[in-house]
Parts: structure tokens; sequence; C-alpha cells
């Protein structure tokens, strides 16, 4: 596990609270409530509600995320589910929403922090703003926040539960204590809040949204894949499909032998949210599973997949999220600049014991992106290789697992780069 530096001592708080008057105008929101987010460290941020003002609270794990964009993308990903999202980006909502761009059938994140709500909403593909967007779904964003101290006390104390409030009869106090009370994510199962509750075909592709590194020659045949739904993104569905795929998407707590029971050329097992070692059912399943079929990992699903090999999960300080995560090929020494949503990590350590071997790491912390069996075909990463937020440097790793459940071994590294410069070729003609 990586050694994590001395934390820097906080700062006392000021004798003088802050008030509404340290809130920037804005002319969209000059009769919108003031809002509060309290820390259980005993910090109050002030700004206005926008999206759901009525009065309420809103309780969770507060994360930031460095994306310059992506916003949309952020609160509809089923891993944003228990927490309240802080953007760094100065500056969000300047190109609107709209009906294509979610990642699942809801709203997950909480509660949406921001510094400055834009007043202009610009973009051809845009249908409404995002608090119009956020009000549908009966989610509170605060704009006006200084989100660059917030930032910085979570890098420093680590992430710390939270109290969004838009009621003024609640005191700042009393809200400190329910954010103290709050029992947080370690421990807590999410992946059940978010999974499907039936079986479903899934066919729908990239369609005319096919990123710059355009499709290889199609396999000769399709594969019969399980997917499991831990909070799955749609971009991971399409991505699979794109590559040859043909799914049917199943509950996290699906048993082994009905999953068996498809016949599965390959098991691809989801993102999702939360505590990975919480999720107790799907790990046993998991272990079942491993060496019955070729099976690939996303994000949260390489982290239940280590677990049910015997290794070792652990909390991040404050966790990785954001669209420029760079990370390194352990072979190839080659790095991919990422997009990474997640809290929790797998103790590299631990892996190796159980036979694990790392293929990837992360270059700001060294902790674990990739893994791969010697013997068995199995093979996983930690960041998300849908997402392409700019770099489409990691949608080879689809083509591997096709590769995969046709040689019935896991990918070196080696052969994981041969599949990302085949990539890199198309999209050079």
């Amino acid at each position: 596990m990586p050694q994590t530096p001395p934390p820097t001592p906080t700062p006392p708080a000021s004798a003088t609270p802050p008030d509404a008057s340290s809130i920037p105008d804005d002319p969209l929101l000059d009769h919108a409530p003031t809002g509060r987010l309290a820390l259980e460290d005993g910090s109050i941020f002030l700004g206005r509600a926008f999206g759901c003002t009525e009065p309420r609270l809103t309780e969770g794990e507060v994360c930031f995320n460095t994306s310059l964009g992506g916003y949309q993308e952020v609160f509809t990903d089923p891993s944003y589910a228990g927490q309240i999202v802080t953007m760094t980006c100065p500056q969000i909502g300047n190109y609107g929403v709209n009906d294509e761009d979610i990642e699942s059938r809801g709203m997950f994140a909480r509660g949406f922090i921001v510094r400055e709500l834009s007043a202009v909403a610009s973009n051809y593909r845009a249908a409404r703003r995002l608090e119009e967007l956020l009000a549908r779904h009966g989610v509170t964003g605060l704009t006006g926040v200084d989100t660059r101290a917030l930032t910085r006390k979570l890098r420093i104390r680590g992430a710390l539960n939270g109290v969004l409030c838009t009621d003024p009869d609640r005191s700042d106090a009393e809200l400190v204590q329910i954010a103290r009370a709050n029992p947080g994510v370690v421990g807590i199962d999410m992946v059940s809040t978010v999974t499907c509750r039936q079986p479903q075909q899934w066919r729908e592709d990239w369609g005319a949204w096919a990123p710059l590194q355009g499709d290889i020659e199609q396999p000769s045949r399709r594969y019969n894949v399980v997917a499991i739904d831990c909070g799955v993104k749609l971009n991971i569905l399409r991505s699979l499909v794109a590559s040859g795929c043909d799914l049917t998407v199943v509950g996290a707590d699906t048993p082994a032998e009905a999953i068996l029971e498809h016949r599965p050329d390959g098991i691809f097992v989801s993102s999702g949210p939360g505590d990975p070692a919480a999720v107790t059912a799907t790990v046993e399943n998991l272990g079942k599973l491993v060496g019955k079929a070729p099976v690939f990992g996303i994000c949260l699903g390489l982290q239940l997949l280590a677990l049910s090999l015997g290794a070792d999960s652990f909390k991040l300080k404050f966790g990785h999220r954001g669209g420029n995560q760079p990370v390194q090929n352990l072979h190839t020494r080659k790095v991919e600049i990422t997009s990474q949503n997640h809290g929790f990590a797998i103790d590299t350590a631990s892996l190796e014991k159980v036979g694990g071997e790392p293929t990837h790491i992360n270059l700001n912390d060294q902790t674990l992106e990739g893994f791969r069996l010697r013997d068995r075909p199995l093979f996983a990463v930690q960041y998300h290789p849908e997402a392409s937020p700019g770099p489409h440097d990691s949608r080879y790793l689809f083509d591997c697992f096709i590769d995969m459940m046709n040689t019935n071994q896991s990918p070196t590294g080696e052969q994981m780069d041969t599949a990302q410069r085949r990539r890199n070729q198309i999209a050079a003609r």
C-alpha cells in the first residue's frame, strides 16, 4: 500500500462565520435560497441553491472531480451513489445538458457543488439548462462555493461526510452533528441500490458517436457475454456491443449457477459505487465463476474480482475522480491518460500473494490500475476505457476481451500494447 504523507494541520476556523454576503452575485439566482454545505469537521460552506431548491437535507460523502466537462455523465454515473460531488472546474453548465449523454437510467449523485453555475448554456446539442435537469430529478446543487478551499480541505483531511441543506430553520451546529453521525460508505453495500432487478438484453452500440479510433474488423462471430451490473455505465455496454458482444445484463446478486446457464463465451463485471468489501454476495459468486469462462472487469469490477481471489482492498484518502489520470503499463512502460472514478483500491502485495499479476499502475500514487491471472483467462482495469474524455487511449481493452475469448488466455502487457497499436493505426489513416 502506498505511503500517505503526514496530514497538514488544518487552520483554526475563523471566529466570524461566513454569511450570505460572501456569495458572488448572480442575476439568475437572485431569488434562489441560500444553501449550506456542512462537513463533519465543523466547516460550513455557503452558496446559492439550484436544481431542487425546496427546504431539505441531503447527506453523503463529499468528493471532488477534476474533469473540465462531462458533468452530465458524472451525476448520472451510478458509481456516485451516496456522494455529494464537487467539480473543481470553476464554471460548470456552459454547454447545457441533453437527452443522449446520460450514463444510466437516472441520477445517482446526491448533490452537486460548483464555483459558478454558467449563466449561458450554449451548444447546438443542448436541450435544457443544467439546473432544469437537476430539478427534474430532485437533486440539489450549490453555486458560489469556494471549491478551491473545499477541494484543498478534502485533499488534506481526506474524504469527509457532509450535509447539503436548503432549510433555513436548521442550525449550523445541528447540520455538523448530522454529518458526523452519517455512517459514510465504508462497509455499506451501495451496489444493491443501483443494480438492475431483472435480466435484460442489450444490443445498442456507439452508432454515430464512435470515437476517432473507428471499428477494427469485426470478429467472424458474435460473442455471448453476460454482463454483471454492479452500477454499469451505458457507454460500457455500447463499447462491448461495438467490439462484437451480444449482452445479457444481470443483477449483481445473480448466482453463479444462473450466470453459467447462459453458456457465456465471456463474463464482464462492471463498475459501480462504494466499498467492494461490502458486496459480499457478488464476491462469493465471482469466486465460483473464475476459471469457468473468460472474465473482464472494469473499476469496481477489478476490485470485486481481486477480492474473490483473496486479495485485500483499502479506502483511498480522497479517491481518483477525473479525466486525466496517468496510468503506466508495467510491461511496456507505455502511459495512458485515463478517466477514473473510485474511492477504494486493491492492495498490490495481497493480490500478488494470491497469484494476481499487476499490469498497470497509477503514476500519481502507484496504486494498482490493472491485473491479470497467468493460469486462467481473467484481466481487469481500475480505470474507464469507455469514457474517452478526450483521449481514447484505452478503447483497445475491449478488443483484448474479444481476443481472450478466442484464446482462453489472459492478455499479456505486450498483447495489450499490440491491440492498442492496431487502434492507433486506424486513427492515423
